[in-house]
């Protein structure tokens, strides 16, 4: 997705989501998968401020992913690229085959078109770069999905 798609798809969905109540968004459940626990913590924190009535749950690597999938059913899976044992692209092929409803958004602190694809192959909805925009696309991909 290239910057002016986001721009386009986040005005959109920051229109109807001015609309919806808090209730809309206490089904909405998320997993993030991440093996750092402070960003984990500060991922988590971020969106429990600005979706306070999200359900959210968190796995520190592939496996325990994989056994929250199984009795959480996300909607949406925010995927740190490299984890430990297994990376984060397979967990999300893994994922995709059981469950391809799920959205998977891979995280990494390496933007580099050698991630991007597989990112792509793998089943991921979207790709975002660990840094200072990230924020505000994490609240944008949660926008978008609250809508559909």
């Amino acid at each position: 997705m290239v910057a002016w798609q986001r721009k386009q798809i986040a005005v959109t969905l920051l229109r109807r989501i001015r609309s919806m109540s808090g209730k809309d968004c206490v089904s909405f459940k998320v997993m993030l998968v991440e093996d750092d626990d402070g960003f984990r913590r500060s991922l988590a924190g971020f969106l429990k401020s600005r979706f306070p009535s999200m359900v959210l749950h968190e796995a520190a690597d592939g496996t325990e992913a994989m056994e929250k999938v199984k009795s959480f059913l996300p909607q949406l899976i925010f995927m740190d690229i490299k984890l430990p044992g297994q990376s984060g692209l397979e967990v999300t092929r893994r994922i995709k085959a059981l469950h391809p409803d799920i959205h998977v958004v891979m995280l990494t602190s390496y933007d580099f078109p050698e991630y991007r694809e597989p990112a792509r192959a793998s089943g991921a909805y979207g790709f975002l770069s660990k840094g200072s925009s990230m924020a505000k696309q994490i609240q944008d991909v949660v926008e978008e999905l609250l809508t559909q």
